[in-house]
């Protein structure tokens, strides 16, 4: 199941860009949130083969998730991969420059289930697609929004 979303920045690719690689205050933001999160690997700068051990909760349940950070080309692209149970998630954000002070995010997240627990939940999101595609979108619609807000204020 392939879920996208596209939104467009009014700020500099490199500013939008060092903000998504913020990961140090992004784990913080998912702290405060009442997610466990926890570095895994040696890297104190981004790239490929950095990760996270995350435990949330999700449905009434705890759940855990490894995150691996795969690519991490500067001011182009970061993707990761993401195993939760039976289900790896493959999650891509695109930055494009449309002008000078104007940034394009393309964000593509894969949902593969690997059991048959994860098939039926790919199989019920598939069945609700339309809203799941629409709180997708509006989730990174709000994401720029707040990266935007962010970006004018340090600005």
């Amino acid at each position: 199941m392939q879920l996208t979303a596209t939104e467009d920045i009014e700020a500099p690719l490199d500013r939008v860009f060092a903000e998504l690689a913020d990961f140090e205050t992004l784990e913080r933001q998912a702290m405060r949130r009442g997610i466990e999160v926890r570095r895994t690997g040696d890297h104190s700068a981004p790239a490929p083969g950095m990760g996270w051990h995350v435990t949330f909760q999700f449905r009434g349940k705890t759940r855990t998730a490894e995150i691996a950070l795969t690519e991490y080309a500067p001011s182009e692209r970061i993707a990761f991969h993401t195993v939760s149970g039976g289900l790896e998630i493959d999650t891509g954000i695109d930055l494009i420059a449309l002008a000078r002070a104007r940034t394009r995010i393309n964000m593509a997240a894969e949902l593969k289930p690997k059991t048959l627990s994860a098939r039926l939940l790919v199989q019920s999101l598939k069945l609700a697609k339309g809203g799941i595609d629409k709180r997708f979108r509006h989730r990174i619609a709000g994401l720029a929004t707040d990266l935007e807000g962010r970006l004018q204020r340090s600005a």
